[in-house]
């Protein structure tokens, strides 16, 4: 079920409506959450249900015999089974044809023939996104940071909550599963609030992402077509499409969730007033970015060690965190990519250089931060080229045309009129971003205004260019991964 569907729309006030009658009995409300969320999923395919009732069972169960298990050995094979289990579903589901592909073409470059049948397997939505969240769970057992619980009920809901089941935020057990056991109370103002995310993430997904995405498919798709220019215009607007997309469902995600009374992390920071590539993957997927090194890159050692440790180090987490993304060299690629723009930071200490906000206190930045701000979204374009390729020739032909004669000249597309209308709302849109940069969301205080007439008057222009100027409906993005 999207967001942004007919569906979502009925389905959202239904279940609010019940879920709140059902206040003052906690156990009947965690129940309905469970059957909710399965409602919503099996939405999508009924039969994918049983991945997440697997991966529920086993992970309560491991976790209930590591509680009672005090055998270092024992607790050990505990966590394998878990991680056997978590992550041989997803490399099934997600990864098999790409090694088998890549294992075939290997023994061919050797001059041996291998037959390998590749399976016509379809991916299941989300199932990047609740497998790491059960593993967060059996691991911080295992380390001794989490007590299991033995409520099946709350923790079936918290794998399965449905605001962010399908793309994040990718939430710790020790953060969200709590929530489960706590008595909710109705908060009008944190109702509201959710209200007001929620709004600026559809603006974000369908008036941003789906309009850009548009001429992004069209540029991408003929970059042979195009000018240098057209084609840089085209990973910029890829740029904000994928943000418009992702944070856009994450706003949708954490509003709903305060809907019903709860508090799901932030995702994203306004990553593009970003002055270096070390803050902006602070502030870019921020669920993911610190579940991998919480859970990867600090078991590796993290910065400690010597340089070459810390660039190995360094080197495996962005290269798997550009696996996890898909089955495609093009993310390994591009995760790569952005690990050669991290370590000369690294190296030279500046990676935690930038850890306030950009301008902060200044209604306008200053030069320096204006350099360092395009700067940085300018590479991030660059890398995001090959994100959204199709395959490294595909990335490498969109790179050779773009870095043409041409690069310089005047970018032109068909509807060449709205391309300039969707520009004007990408200014706009960023102006709206960069005044609100410090609250959780851009329009969560309305930049300060006190009449509320005039609050109203802007929630209203919201949900009428939601409405007047919508793009195509496109899913969103991070359903493939």
């Amino acid at each position: 079920m999207l967001f942004n569907s007919i569906d979502f729309a009925v389905f959202l006030p239904i279940v609010f409506g019940i879920y709140w009658l059902l206040r003052n009995k906690l156990q009947w409300q965690n129940l309905f959450v469970v059957i909710a969320s399965y409602i919503f999923y099996g939405w999508w395919d009924w039969r994918f249900l049983s991945l997440i009732i697997f991966s529920t069972l086993v992970d309560y169960l491991v976790g209930l015999r590591l509680e009672m298990t005090s055998t270092k050995q024992k607790r050990k094979y505990l966590l394998i089974l878990s991680l056997l289990t978590n992550l041989g579903l997803l490399g099934f589901f997600k990864y098999y044809n790409f090694f088998l592909d890549n294992f075939t073409r290997a023994f061919s470059f050797f001059g041996t023939e291998i037959n390998g049948d590749s399976l016509n397997i379809v991916l299941p939505v989300g199932i990047s996104f609740y497998t790491f969240q059960t593993l967060s769970y059996t691991i911080d057992i295992y380390r001794n940071n989490l007590k299991p619980t033995r409520d099946f009920l709350a923790f079936a809901a918290f794998v399965s909550f449905f605001p962010q089941l399908v793309a994040g935020p990718i939430e710790r057990a020790v953060h969200l599963l709590p929530q489960f056991f706590k008595k909710r109370v109705f908060d009008y103002g944190l109702a509201v609030d959710g209200c007001r995310q929620i709004l600026w993430g559809l603006f974000k997904k369908v008036v941003i992402a789906d309009n850009c995405a548009y001429y992004v498919n069209m540029i991408f798709d003929n970059p042979e077509s195009y000018s240098g220019s057209t084609l840089l215009l085209g990973a910029v607007l890829f740029a904000f499409q994928i943000y418009g997309d992702f944070s856009g469902y994450s706003d949708i995600a954490i509003g709903t969730a305060r809907l019903f009374g709860f508090d799901l992390m932030k995702n994203f920071a306004f990553p593009y007033f970003s002055r270096d590539i070390a803050e902006f993957w602070r502030r870019w997927h921020i669920s993911l970015s610190t579940w991998f090194r919480d859970y990867l890159y600090i078991p590796l050692g993290g910065s400690k060690g010597s340089k070459y440790m810390q660039i190995r180090n360094i080197m495996i987490i962005f290269v798997v965190s550009g696996f996890w993304h898909g089955a495609n060299w093009t993310f390994i690629v591009w995760g790569a990519l952005n690990a050669l723009y991290f370590l000369p930071l690294m190296i030279l200490g500046q990676n935690r250089k930038n850890l306030d906000t950009a301008g902060e206190g200044r209604f306008f930045p200053d030069i320096k931060t204006i350099l360092s701000i395009g700067i940085t979204f300018l590479i991030t374009c660059l890398a995001w080229i090959f994100f959204r390729s199709e395959s490294i020739a595909h990335a490498m032909d969109y790179y050779s045309h773009m870095l043409s004669m041409d690069l310089f000249s005047i970018p032109f597309t068909k509807d060449f009129l709205f391309l300039k209308v969707l520009l004007l709302l990408i200014l706009v849109f960023t102006m709206v971003e960069w005044q609100g940069r410090t609250n959780e969301f851009a329009i969560q205080k309305m930049f300060g205004l006190k009449s509320r007439p005039l609050r109203w008057l802007a929630y209203y222009a919201i949900v009428f260019a939601i409405i007047l100027l919508a793009g195509k409906q496109e899913e969103f993005i991070y359903f493939q991964f």
